[in-house]
């Protein structure tokens, strides 16, 4: 009887415990995910949302910030969720990655943004895209949303 409690619980709750500890403490190298967006196109995979000037998700968003500035106030409103840090870059290169795990699993999403002035105004575009998995039920897309919506806000 207690072998079969044992297969029967003890080793699904290993295998997530294991899972768990795989994805929490895997090692993040900032080089893989800080990438120019000009070199990495729209992905057609769901777990991934983007917001570019031509061919994303969502429409780059023109701002009337310098691009810098731009930066700042993303980073800011990113870094005021819960579970997020700068991974990589500056607003004053242009271009800043950051991760955000999720609350469950701490699944991470790596987001890569980037503004540049153009005669409009300051173009940002993002690109949000998780690590592990096929689908994200939208997290990434409403991350987006939410984020840009606060830009403009």
């Amino acid at each position: 009887m207690k072998w079969i409690a044992l297969v029967t619980f003890g080793l699904p709750l290993l295998a997530a415990l294991c899972f768990s500890a795989f994805v929490r403490l895997a090692p993040v190298d900032p080089a893989r995910w800080h990438v120019t967006l000009a070199d990495h196109p729209a992905s057609i995979k769901p777990n991934d949302a983007t917001a570019y000037a031509e061919g994303g998700d969502l429409a780059a968003p023109i701002l009337p910030d310098r691009p810098e500035a731009v930066l700042e106030r993303l980073a800011a409103i990113a870094l005021a969720e819960p579970r997020s840090r700068l991974i990589a870059g500056t607003p004053a290169e242009g271009r800043i990655t950051l991760m955000q795990r999720s609350a469950l699993w701490g699944m991470p999403d790596f987001i890569t943004a980037e503004a540049r002035a153009t005669p409009q105004g300051t173009r940002l575009e993002i690109w949000s895209r998780a690590r592990f998995g096929f689908s994200d039920f939208g997290t990434n897309r409403a991350r987006l949303e939410r984020w840009i919506a606060g830009l403009r806000g």
